[in-house]
């Protein structure tokens, strides 16, 4: 008996050394701050300040008045607060009105570009991936002469830059009758993207081969197998290229302009570029171009505000780093 009570009173105490009655022994012991930590949190927030910065100084010169810009051009604050240059963008000002505000009095028809610019961003996008996630399941699953060598050849065009294929663009799309159009602007990158390619290739080669030849068993084609397992199952990866695509697409400025000559077929970043060149006698409309820049970033900051996670998750998980 002595025995027994000696095991059971040594149990309970092992069982009260496992949880400990006050919480406050549960918790994990803080780690010292060192001189080390201290230094990376200060090159982590300097290097947040300077990122966040151009974006704060944007949003003050647009909630600034043009006029009183150039009296007080250090301020940290908005000069003379004022909501004029958003309303000469969205065309709430007549001419009298923008001109006072130090305004060029120009007409900008944000409504048109912003229309144009969805219209090229969204056909891009839908073409671009559907295309390309097609071209990666070949180049995942298919077997078939040469595959690796047209792969790598497509690598390589990956290290080729924009600007050499700007003029053979231009030329094709001239000799197609093609210029000033919005689908001239879309052509080029309407067909298979390298990167996407690498990309969705990356994930296809991840699915389980068992689940495809199980649906080639039953009878399914490698069309059916493609459209009705490797799409759904992939649909992650070809969300996070989308969103890469359409606000590449979006973002894209040289190509456009080189195109685009009229306001039936202008984007909305090269309008910008056509604001920027107005010439008032009071000098550019710095707060009127600044607002048009922040509400046609606005939708790409947005997008990528929320889907970020998922796209890092889907850049990890194809081991692209």
């Amino acid at each position: 008996m002595t025995q027994l009570h000696g095991t059971a009173g040594l149990g309970a105490e092992a069982v009260a050394r496992r949880e400990p009655e006050n919480p406050a022994e549960q918790k994990r012991p803080r780690r010292r701050l060192s001189l080390g930590r201290v230094a990376a949190w200060a090159v982590m927030i300097a290097m947040l300040l300077i990122t966040i910065f151009p974006f704060y100084w944007m949003l003050r010169t647009a909630l600034s008045s043009n006029s009183a810009l150039y009296a007080n051009a250090t301020s940290l604050l908005p000069v003379d607060f004022s909501w004029g240059g958003f309303e000469r963008v969205f065309g709430l000002q007549t001419v009298d009105e923008a001109i006072a505000q130090g305004g060029s009095g120009a007409q900008l028809n944000f409504w048109l570009y912003l229309r144009n610019s969805v219209i090229v961003a969204t056909g891009i996008t839908v073409c671009q991936v559907f295309f390309s996630a097609m071209a990666a399941y070949a180049f995942s699953r298919l077997r078939w002469r040469g595959r690796n060598l047209v792969f790598s050849a497509f690598l390589l065009s990956l290290m080729v830059p924009i600007i050499f294929t700007l003029l053979p663009n231009f030329l094709l799309i001239r000799d197609l009758g093609l210029i000033d159009t919005l689908f001239g602007i879309m052509l080029p990158g309407l067909f298979m993207a390298p990167f996407a390619i690498f990309f969705l290739r990356q994930f296809f080669m991840n699915v389980p081969l068992e689940i495809e030849e199980a649906a080639l068993i039953d009878g399914a084609s490698k069309v059916r197998v493609f459209f009705a397992l490797i799409i759904p199952m992939s649909a992650a990866p070809i969300a996070t290229i989308s969103i890469l695509t359409y606000i590449t697409a979006w973002n894209d400025y040289f190509w456009p302009l080189m195109v685009s000559y009229t306001d039936d077929s202008r984007v909305l970043t090269v309008a910008l570029g056509a604001f920027s060149a107005q010439s008032p006698q009071s000098g550019p409309d710095w707060s009127g171009l600044m607002a048009a820049t922040l509400v046609a970033a606005l939708p790409m900051i947005v997008l990528f505000s929320l889907f970020a996670k998922r796209i890092v998750n889907s850049i990890g998980f194809t081991g692209i780093k």
